[in-house]
Formats: C-alpha cells, sequence, structure tokens
C-alpha cells in the first residue's frame, strides 16, 4: 500500500506528534507512507521525523494553509498513492476538492471533539459534500464520533473510533533530567504542564493555583504561542516571576516529564490531550481540568479538578502531598489508564482500516 498523510505544519500540537510517531510504524508494518506538509518550515517534529527517513513534501515555506495553490500540488501528488489520509481543516477541503479528479481512496481523521466551524450553518453545507468525499472518517474518540453524527445526522460515509496514541514505554522509561534542579533547586517541589501557548488551554488557572501553594512548589511551562506576553504579564502580577519557568518548546519533554512530582493539564478545550496520556505514562499524578475530553482520558487514572477552579486545583495538589500513600495509588492508577491508548494499537488499527479499505 501507499499511503500520503496530509497535515497542515509540523508546529507543535497533539496531530503533528501523532505523524512522528505513527508513520514510522506503519512503514514497518509494510506500508509504503509519505507526508505532505502545507507549512514545510522547519520545526523539532519536523527534524526528528526526517530522521526516520519518512519522506516529507514540503508545499510552502510559511503562508496561508489556505493556499489555493496547495491544491494543484496536492491533486498531481495524490495520483501516485492507493490512500490519502488527511489531517485538519485545510487539507480535509483541498484533498476532497482534489480527489474529483482522480479516483484515490481518502479518509481523514477528526482530531477535534467538536470543531468550531460546525457553528456556522454555511459550513454545514460546505462538510456534508466534503465528508462525502471521503471513504472513511476516523475519530479519535467515541464521544467525537457522537458529536459528529448529531453534526451530520444520515451521512453514508463509514465512521469509526480509533483512539490516539503514544509511545508509553518510552516515557515510562524516560530518565529525568537535573535541569529542573538546576532551575528551581533540589529541595523544589515541581508542577510541569506541556501545552501551547493558544487560547484553547489554560494555563493562567494553573498559574493562579501556584500563587495558593507553599513557596517550594515552582511551575514550568512547556511550550510557547501568542498568549506568551500575557503570561508573563500575569506571572509578574501575581509575584511568582521567581517561581514560574516559561521553559519554550522542548526536544526532552519525556525526561522533564520523568522529573516532574505533579504533571498538570489545565484547559478550556482538548481535541484528545496526548499530553495528558504522556504525563500519565511518566508514572507521575495528572491533575487536569473536567472537561468533556479529559474527563474520558484522565478521569479513570488522574484527578480531576471543576474547570477554572485554581483553589481546588491547589487543594487537590496539597491533598496528595499530605498523603504519600495516595500519592503512590494516583500515580499507578495513571500509568494504566494511559496503556490503553498506546501508539502500538493504533498502530494495528489504522492498518487494518486501510486493508479494509483497499479491498
Amino acid at each position: 500500500m501507499k499511503i500520503l498523510h496530509v497535515i497542515t505544519s509540523l508546529a507543535t500540537g497533539g496531530a503533528e506528534k501523532l505523524m512522528v510517531d505513527l508513520l514510522p510504524r506503519l512503514r514497518d508494518k509494510g506500508a509504503q507512507v509519505e507526508l505532505a506538509v502545507f507549512d514545510g518550515r522547519q520545526t523539532a517534529f519536523m527534524s526528528e521525523l526526517e530522521a526516520t527517513g519518512i519522506k516529507i513534501h514540503r508545499f510552502a515555506d510559511g503562508g496561508s494553509v489556505y493556499n489555493p495553490t496547495h491544491i494543484l500540488r496536492l491533486r498531481r501528488l495524490m495520483r501516485r498513492f492507493d490512500i490519502v489520509h488527511t489531517h485538519n481543516t485545510s487539507p480535509q477541503y483541498f484533498a476532497a476538492i482534489a480527489s474529483v479528479f482522480n479516483k484515490t481512496r481518502l479518509i481523514t481523521t477528526e482530531h477535534s471533539l467538536n470543531n468550531r466551524r460546525r457553528s456556522m450553518p454555511i459550513f454545514r453545507i460546505l462538510d456534508r459534500w466534503m465528508y462525502r468525499r471521503y471513504d472513511h472518517i476516523i475519530c479519535i474518540h467515541a464521544r467525537s464520533e457522537s458529536n459528529l453524527r448529531q453534526y451530520l445526522p444520515g451521512m453514508k460515509t463509514e465512521i469509526s473510533t480509533i483512539n490516539n496514541g503514544i509511545n508509553v514505554d518510552y516515557f515510562r522509561n524516560a530518565a529525568g533530567t537535573e535541569v529542573l534542579n538546576e532551575i528551581a533547586g533540589n529541595d523544589s517541589r515541581k508542577i510541569v504542564m506541556v501545552a501551547a501557548f493558544r487560547w484553547e488551554k489554560d494555563q493562567p488557572t494553573l498559574i493562579h493555583a501556584l500563587a495558593e501553594l507553599p513557596e517550594k512548589f515552582h511551575l514550568f511551562l512547556v511550550g510557547d504561542g501568542p498568549r506568551r506576553a500575557e503570561f508573563e504579564q500575569l506571572i509578574s502580577e501575581l509575584g511568582l516571576t521567581e517561581r514560574v519557568h516559561l521553559l519554550g518548546v522542548r526536544t526532552d519533554v519525556s525526561q522533564i516529564l520523568k522529573s516532574a512530582d505533579y504533571v498538570v493539564m489545565s484547559s478550556h478545550f482538548e481535541g484528545f490531550s496526548l499530553s495528558s496520556v504522556e504525563g500519565m505514562s511518566s508514572g507521575r499524578p495528572v491533575l487536569a481540568s473536567d472537561i468533556e475530553v479529559l474527563h474520558e482520558v484522565v478521569g479513570g487514572g488522574g484527578i480531576l479538578f471543576e474547570h477554572e477552579n485554581y483553589r481546588q486545583l491547589a487543594e487537590e495538589i496539597m491533598r496528595l502531598e499530605a498523603d504519600p500513600e495516595l500519592y503512590r495509588q494516583v500515580a499507578e492508577r495513571c500509568v494504566a489508564q494511559a496503556e490503553q491508548y498506546d501508539i502500538s494499537l493504533m498502530a494495528d488499527n489504522y492498518f487494518g482500516l486501510y486493508q479494509r479499505v483497499m479491498n
């Protein structure tokens, strides 16, 4: 099988990290796998995937991912593959348009629980046409599938759920790093959150929670994005400049998680939250906002706190801090919860789906 995956970019994000972990495993199963990227600027994920030998087609060096010329290039490229598998909105639409001129089989993965465009009536018409061009739609969890079916009732395109996954063993067996100790000191208690600085995430609630905790607690925010200046201002206003550390985008996330005492995913909205699964795999207690997706992904292992309730988050951390046996139990539950999201299971399910679509 010749499989082409198509994504907007390889910047920081769950779908992007999925390409790094999944594509080499599909190749190892016997598929010829390549990747098309609309925004082909070099990133850490790009370098990591290139190192595996996966061929990457870069459509542009920056610019809009909705550039209509991408349709023409995608159309030419698609003809060489048996299946084209898209991720994110612009690849979904552009591949559907390009498919009018060829017979390549199309699969797409819905990475969102409830895409924001669904609130606009015009997109319901466009989406119904677009999804009909696809042979199969993959949703990343059951609630995502349910929401899609409600959004477009009577869809004849086959829809199924395949949970996203990570390399659980990689995070479980990772070595620690001295970076956090060097910044905060050996006696500090370290809280880590790994997430882009975007509107969907809720780092401010975690920053406010830190202000409620004793001074030995330090917060490490891994990631970057358009809200960085907003976070820096909040940190300064709360007098936390010595206790909140913005680490930027990192390539040693597994080591940082392993060196944490607590992992937090404070969020307004999640598509799936692979970062939460990574945190659980690391063997650390994970605390997460009690929103729809995180309730499903984390709830069976970690601790949920009310959305935006920073005082409850601080209280839950202190409860774990005061009870080592509870801390151990939650950490063990997190690892067990993470195992159901292992990348090997996901790769098996994707490869099996490709075989069915080909037949």
